[in-house]
């Protein structure tokens, strides 16, 4: 008996997850799994499917990426089943509308701080391609005619993710998390570390504190909640343990860069070469 072909990792992606899949398990609770890609390289895609992935984070506030290469890595992503969650440079909505139209499968809007901005970006990620007058009265509570409302609902079903990164945001959180259109907020640690004061300093009481109080009320929403962290897969599921569901883990870059510094070092000690230098990756701060 001829033993059953093995199915390829880009066969395997493809069947995983759907952006409308997605916003519907954050809401629901279910966690998922990502990683920051900052490689445009075709190669990296292809080894990034079969990498047990559910999602992938685009980030065009901090990687440079033009609109091209965003565009054809939305496109290779979401053909392997891997969502491409895209931060936008600001909380504009030009810019979230530009990232959707070349295929983002979501949005992430940085450094929200009120529930004002939160409206402006579900404008444009939730009732695109609707604007001006139009779109102003309906993100006041005017309802749409049925049949529009019915097909910007059925078209528009990417998630829209804030981040919340500052002590405002925070003061401002339950008012952020009442707007109807939002699916999930997203800690960033590094931000929110030098808003308390606290740069860097990710094992405080009070920088910790923050991070349960922000995934406890997102969650006790019914929305998503999530961290983009660069530390142990133990610190992220500390996280986990305080309710994130939407969990980035560190980036391509960081843990090659992790797994290359580790290699080398066993590589060289085995081969009786010594150490190199203290083979410590460096720090990324996004």
């Amino acid at each position: 008996m001829t033993a059953p072909a093995q199915e390829s990792g880009i066969e395997l992606a493809t069947a995983r997850m759907k952006p409308e899949t997605l916003a519907q398990r954050l809401r629901a609770g279910k966690t998922m799994v990502g990683t920051l890609i900052t490689s445009t390289s075709p190669v990296c895609a292809q080894a990034v499917a079969a990498s047990g992935l559910d999602f992938v984070f685009l980030d065009t506030e901090h990687i440079p990426l033009d609109r091209a290469q965003l565009g054809w890595m939305c496109q290779a992503y979401a053909r392997m089943g891997l969502p491409p969650l895209v931060r936008v440079p600001s909380p504009d909505p030009f810019a979230a509308t530009m990232a959707l139209d070349v295929g983002a499968g979501g949005i992430i809007a940085p450094y929200i701080e009120s529930a004002a901005q939160v409206r402006t970006m579900a404008g444009a990620v939730k009732f695109r391609p609707v604007k001006g007058e139009r779109l102003a009265r309906r993100l006041n509570g005017e309802l749409f005619e049925p049949a529009l409302e019915d097909y910007l609902h059925r078209r528009n079903v990417e998630p829209l993710i804030v981040n919340i990164e500052s002590v405002p945001a925070i003061l401002a959180l339950d008012d952020i998390l009442a707007v109807a259109e939002l699916d999930a907020v997203l800690i960033g640690p590094h931000d929110l570390s030098c808003s308390l004061g606290l740069p860097e300093q990710y094992e405080h009481p009070e920088f910790l504190r923050a991070c349960e109080k922000i995934l406890r009320l997102a969650r006790a929403a019914g929305l998503g909640a999530g961290i983009h962290f660069f530390g142990s897969p133990e610190a992220m599921a500390r996280f986990h343990s305080m309710g994130a569901n939407l969990l980035i883990h560190a980036s391509d870059l960081a843990l090659f860069q992790r797994a290359l510094c580790g290699d080398l070092q066993t590589l060289r000690a085995l081969c009786g070469l010594g150490n190199w230098g203290p083979a410590k990756p460096t720090e990324l701060h996004i």
